[in-house]
């Protein structure tokens, strides 16, 4: 990230930069940083009005929730296969995996059961007891053809397409079980930056760090008091600053805070402050 200022030799159009209190210009690694375009060669991408609200991971973790995923877009795709470009083959490939994934859980249930049962029945059988009836054998479901490994890959990608067409809106997402939750962020009332200050090359480097909520921030703006009051010292996008101000040769108490912003707006609270000695 760079400051940007009226006088900077930047293209004004540049999807980049970033303007307000402070204007900046963001680089590649930067969160939000738009690359070049493609060749002309390449088709244009159709534009789309997409929720930039963070969301959640739409694959369920559990293997039950997983499976009935599976079985929703199974049972609602049809529907939906003509505006999403949906191909029978599609359709059917991904009906395979629903069923196969469900009945390897359902033959994983009986594996279970049946293993309890003669657990018990061997303890009884050693120790004695009354025997009643002994545990049966089988029960398992009826078979289905076997796919390949590599369920959720192929879950994942056709949802991906599915996203990218012009008629997926969040809407058909939820119908088909692949849009994940909206993400409500930390509370803001309470959430701030946490500064570790560290003394190393005759450099003070200002530890911080997203606290895993880098999805809800833009970047943070760090001020020094070098003994004459608060100061803007910068704006950063990547965990970890190095203030490479020379420190005096009679040393001196540098105190820093710092605060997460979102666009032009700081948000949550300043961050606890933090001092240390340096010297030349």
């Amino acid at each position: 990230m760079k400051p940007a200022s009226w006088d900077s030799n930047f293209r004004w159009n540049d999807p980049n930069l970033r303007w307000g209190s402070p204007s900046y210009l963001l680089e590649p690694g930067d969160p939000g940083y738009v690359p070049d375009p493609p060749p002309a060669s390449f088709p244009p991408a159709k534009p789309r009005k997409r929720n930039n609200m963070p969301k959640a991971d739409f694959i369920k973790g559990a293997d039950d929730p997983f499976a009935a995923q599976l079985n929703l877009l199974k049972n609602n795709i049809g529907g939906y296969a003509a505006g999403l470009n949906i191909s029978a083959p599609q359709m059917a490939a991904q009906a395979a995996d629903a069923d196969y994934f469900t009945y390897a859980i359902a033959v994983q249930a009986v594996c279970r059961n049946c293993a309890e049962q003669w657990t018990g029945w061997k303890d009884l059988m050693r120790d004695g007891g009354d025997p009643g009836l002994a545990p049966g054998t089988g029960g398992f479901p009826p078979a289905v053809p076997a796919v390949a490994p590599g369920i959720e890959a192929r879950f994942r990608e056709l949802a991906r397409y599915m996203k990218a067409q012009s008629g997926y809106t969040p809407s058909v997402g939820e119908a088909l079980g692949i849009e994940g939750s909206v993400q409500s962020g930390p509370d803001m009332s309470a959430f701030r930056p946490l500064l570790t200050l560290r003394f190393e090359g005759g450099q003070v480097i200002v530890g911080w760090g997203w606290q895993g909520q880098a999805k809800f921030l833009d970047l943070i703006e760090i001020h020094v008091d070098r003994g004459s009051g608060y100061v803007l010292l910068a704006y950063d996008t990547t965990p970890n600053y190095t203030d490479t101000t020379p420190p005096p040769a009679g040393g001196a108490k540098w105190t820093y805070k710092a605060i997460y912003r979102v666009g032009d707006h700081r948000v949550g609270q300043w961050s606890d402050e933090a001092s240390i000695s340096v010297a030349a």
